[in-house]
């Protein structure tokens, strides 16, 4: 499958509030990711594993946007704004820009910047 259709079948799982799903289907077992705070995790398991701590501490999902994708080569880059009300009583609103690099129709790479 290409890259761009990868893509936005991931994208539109994660628009579905899919997120753990997403990393179970989409990431290698080997998979890196950073995001604009610092965090990092190496290999699909501890993704998984903070992916669930996340969704595990949303109160209501209000607003999650896809506004756009683009793909060149084995890199995509998809836009998103996410509104949540958390259990802590917190609210998070982030836009932001997942960068992914893909390999043998697997995600090896994502990086997450503040938009």
């Amino acid at each position: 499958m290409d890259v761009r259709t990868l893509a936005t079948e991931m994208d539109s799982r994660v628009s579905r509030g899919e997120i753990v799903e997403a990393v179970r289907t989409y990431f290698s077992d080997s998979a890196v990711t950073s995001d604009y705070q610092g965090v990092k995790t190496q290999g699909k398991e501890q993704m998984i594993g903070k992916m669930e701590g996340f969704v595990n501490a949303i109160a209501e999902v209000r607003d999650i946007t896809h506004h756009h994708t683009i793909v060149d080569g084995n890199l995509s880059a998809s836009e998103f704004t996410f509104d949540f009300a958390m259990k802590d009583g917190s609210d998070i609103l982030w836009h932001e820009i997942i960068r992914r690099q893909w390999k043998d129709g697997k995600v090896v790479n994502e990086e997450y910047f503040n938009a």
